[in-house]
């Protein structure tokens, strides 16, 4: 981040931190932007990659306010970044205690253990995190929850996820992939295709690109239209882009 931003994030805070007032509104009300400065200050460095600075300046507004669930929550993302498992999820742990009620938080604990392969609470997580119907990432959740239950083999539920997914925002790529893979898979022709198409679109557009799935997705789809020419133009781009991929292996298996 910007070094001069910085300094003057810092010396914002310090103001915050060093006034004093005479009612204890005033005090309260200082404590709180001095707390929202030291938070907004630790995510700023995350995002810059400094995950010391970070946790300093979490640590700093904990000090002002010991119930800051943002500032559990950074610490759990910094320990995350920094490949501390143990204590990332201690801090997620006591962020849900203080805001079970954060769909962020939720989803970002849902994220980490996803990541840990542990998708049965992952999956319960992330479900959480659906549950707030003015969560401005919701449907990054939903489809996120999709691909959680997927692993699971639960695809009648990851099946409603990622419709739900593309309720709330349309053009989302991963979920539409997705979910036409799962219509083809009941032999659903039909709305698999009007699904597959939807994202081509978005491709022709240049809004997305193929990768491996989405290729592999369409390969089914055009032999099952007796599309021979799409399905070879798809069969190259998957084998020249994607060669180590699962779905380039299912897709010689299923060549033989």
């Amino acid at each position: 981040m910007n070094g001069i931003k910085l300094v003057l994030t810092l010396l914002m805070v310090l103001f915050f931190a060093g006034c004093t007032g005479t009612g204890s509104k005033s005090e309260n009300a200082k404590k709180n932007q001095a707390f929202d400065a030291y938070s907004r200050l630790g995510f700023e460095y995350l995002q810059s990659g400094d995950t010391v600075g970070a946790k300093q300046s979490f640590l700093r507004a904990l000090e002002i306010n010991g119930s800051y669930a943002e500032a559990n929550n950074g610490l759990a993302l910094a320990f995350q970044l920094e490949g501390d498992d143990v204590l990332a999820e201690q801090y997620y742990r006591k962020a849900i205690s203080m805001a079970p009620e954060s769909a962020m938080i939720h989803n970002n604990f849902g994220a980490f253990l996803f990541s840990k392969g542990r998708y049965d609470e992952a999956c319960q997580e992330l479900a959480r995190a659906t549950e707030d119907p003015f969560y401005n990432r919701r449907a990054q959740a939903f489809e996120n929850l999709g691909r959680c239950y997927r692993l699971l083999q639960r695809n009648e539920a990851a099946k409603h996820a990622f419709q739900r997914a593309l309720q709330v925002t349309s053009t989302r790529p991963v979920s539409l992939v997705e979910l036409s893979e799962l219509l083809l898979l009941e032999n659903n022709y039909d709305e698999s295709e009007k699904t597959f198409e939807r994202f081509l679109t978005l491709v022709e557009k240049r809004r997305v690109e193929h990768y491996a799935k989405s290729l592999w997705v369409g390969i089914r789809l055009a032999r099952h239209n007796a599309e021979a020419t799409r399905a070879a133009t798809f069969a190259l781009i998957l084998k020249n882009l994607y060669p180590n991929s699962i779905e380039y292996r299912e897709y010689e298996e299923s060549a033989r």
